[in-house]
C-alpha cells in the first residue's frame, strides 16, 4: 500500500509538471513522459533482477527525496513520522540533543545548537560535523535519516562522533533530553542596567515569549526599559510569521519583509502595526554566520529601517521561504518546497549573500587563511542569489577581534554591543534633555 501511495506521488509530480507545460509545446511533454517511462523501466528491472529483494516503498521514497533534494537544500520529503516531528519542533517537544543539522558536502553539519541543550552544554558549535552516531557512520544520510537516529527516549546516552577543522575525530557520549522548545531567554546586564533578550529560534511562542520577558525585564528596572541587546546568533530561523510578529514589537509601522515567488502576483508584503514596545529606545542585534532564515529577517528589517545597529559577522544567507504541503491530510506525509524568497524592506534579497553587520566584530582570534564558510552558498544546489550578488566576506582587518589576552570564558562579542548600547542610550539620554 506505502509503494502504491509512493509511487502515485512521483507520477503526479511529475505528471503535474507535463501538464504544467504543455503550453510551450507538444516535445517537451512528450519528453518528460518519456522520462516517466524510463523512472518506471529502471524500478521494474531493479524488482526484478537485483542481488536481493528491494524494499520498494524505501525506493520510491528515495526517489523523491532524490527529485526535492536536486532542486535545493531546504526542499525534501517528509515520511508521515517525519511530518509529525517537524509539527513537533515547531509546537511542543521531543527527545533529543537539540541542535539544527543540515547536509553540507555529504556531511551532517550542525548548523546550530540550542541554549542549555546537551549539545549546547557539550560545546557543539556551528560548523561540527556529525560522522557517526553509536559507532554507525553518517556518511551521505540526509538530515532526516540522522534526526532518526539521534532522537530517541529521554534519559538514554547516545555517541555521536565529531569532526571539527583543525583536530582529530572525537567521539562525545551525550544524554538525551526532553527538549523543551523555550526560544527566549533574559537578563539584565552590568548591574541590571542594560536589558539582554536572547532568541535562540522561531516556535509558535516566540514573540509571546519575548513580550512576557520585556515586561519582566521591565518590572525589574522600575520603569520603560532604556534600551536592548537582542541576541540572534546561532538562531537557525522557524516560523516567517513570528519573525514579522517579533519585529513588529520594535518597529512603529512600515514593512518588515516581502516574499516573492516565480509568479510576481505571488508576492506579498508583510507589515508591522503602529506601537513600538521599546518607544524608540536604542537596540544592538547580535548575529554570526550560525544567524540564519526568520533571525535574518528580523535582523534585516531592523537595519533597513534603521532602528537598530547590527554587531558582529555576516550571516548565514538563507533567504528562501519553505511551504509544507501536507499529502492526502498528512497522512502520506508532506513535501518541504522552496516557493519563495523573501527580501528586506530595502528590497534586498539576502540568498546566498547574507547580511553584514554595521560593526564586525568577532568571538575570538580568528585565522585569516581559513575563512568562515560555512554559509548558505557552501551548501549543495543552494540557489543563487537572484540579483546575481554574491557573498561577500569581510576583509579580515576591518574585522574586530579580541585582544589576545582576552579571556575565553568570557563573551566579546556581547562585552562589545554593551559598550555600544551604553554610548547609544548616553546619546539619546542627552538628546532628550
Amino acid at each position: 500500500m506505502r509503494l502504491h501511495i509512493l509511487a502515485s506521488a512521483v507520477i503526479f509530480g511529475i505528471g503535474a509538471a507535463a501538464l504544467a507545460v504543455s503550453a510551450e509545446g507538444e516535445d517537451r511533454r512528450e519528453e518528460t513522459f518519456r522520462q516517466l517511462e524510463l523512472f518506471g523501466d529502471v524500478l521494474s528491472r531493479i524488482e526484478s533482477d537485483y542481488v536481493v529483494d528491494p524494499d520498494k516503498a524505501e525506493l520510491i521514497e528515495s526517489a523523491i527525496n532524490g527529485m526535492l533534494s536536486s532542486l535545493d537544500p531546504h526542499s525534501s520529503y517528509l515520511n508521515p513520522d517525519d511530518f509529525e516531528d517537524m509539527q513537533v519542533s515547531t509546537t511542543g517537544e521531543y527527545g533529543g540533543l537539540g541542535m539544527e543539522i543540515t547536509q553540507r558536502d555529504n556531511l551532517i553539519t550542525i548548523v546550530a545548537p540550542f541554549a542549555d541543550t546537551p549539545a549546547d552544554r557539550a560545546g557543539l558549535v556551528t560548523g561540527d560535523r556529525i560522522l557517526a552516531v553509536e559507532g554507525d557512520s553518517l556518511v551521505g544520510a540526509t538530515p532526516t535519516e540522522a534526526v532518526e537516529r539521534i532522537r530517541g527516549p529521554q534519559g538514554e546516552p547516545v555517541t555521536i562522533t565529531i569532526g571539527r577543522d583543525g583536530e582529530d575525530a572525537f567521539d562525545v557520549t551525550l544524554v538525551r533530553e526532553i527538549i523543551e522548545i523555550n526560544p527566549i531567554s533574559y537578563r539584565l546586564e552590568e548591574e541590571d542596567t542594560i536589558p539582554y533578550l536572547r532568541v535562540t529560534g522561531f516556535n509558535e511562542h516566540t514573540t509571546e515569549r519575548a513580550v512576557e520577558a520585556l515586561e519582566d525585564m521591565e518590572n525589574a528596572m522600575g520603569g520603560p526599559l532604556p534600551g536592548l541587546i537582542l541576541d540572534m546568533r546561532s538562531n537557525p530561523g522557524g516560523l516567517l510569521d513570528q519573525s514579522v510578529t517579533l519585529s513588529d514589537l520594535f518597529l512603529d509601522g512600515g514593512e518588515v519583509v516581502s516574499t516573492r515567488g516565480r509568479d510576481p502576483r505571488s508576492t506579498q508584503r508583510y507589515n508591522a502595526r503602529p506601537g513600538d514596545i521599546l518607544d524608540g529606545a536604542p537596540i544592538v542585534v547580535l548575529i554570526n554566520n550560525g544567524s540564519a532564515s526568520a533571525s535574518e529577517i528580523v535582523t534585516g528589517a531592523l537595519q533597513d529601517r534603521e532602528r537598530a545597529t547590527v554587531l558582529g559577522l555576516t550571516s548565514f544567507g538563507k533567504g528562501s521561504m519553505q511551504t509544507i504541503v501536507p499529502l492526502r491530510g498528512g497522512r502520506d506525509g508532506a513535501l518541504r518546497l522552496t516557493t519563495a524568497r523573501y527580501y528586506t524592506p530595502a528590497g534586498r534579497s539576502i540568498q546566498a549573500t547574507g547580511i553584514q553587520p554595521d560593526i564586525p566584530v568577532s568571538a575570538r582570534q580568528l585565522d585569516p587563511d581559513a575563512p568562515l564558510r560555512f554559509t548558505e552558498d557552501a551548501l549543495r544546489n543552494a540557489l543563487i542569489n537572484e540579483n546575481g550578488t554574491e557573498r561577500e566576506e569581510i576583509a579580515f582587518e576591518d574585522i574586530e577581534q579580541p585582544p589576545e589576552d582576552w579571556p575565553e570564558e568570557e563573551d566579546y562579542q556581547l562585552h562589545r554591543a554593551k559598550e555600544v548600547l551604553i554610548s547609544m542610550m548616553e546619546r539619546q539620554s542627552a538628546q532628550l534633555q
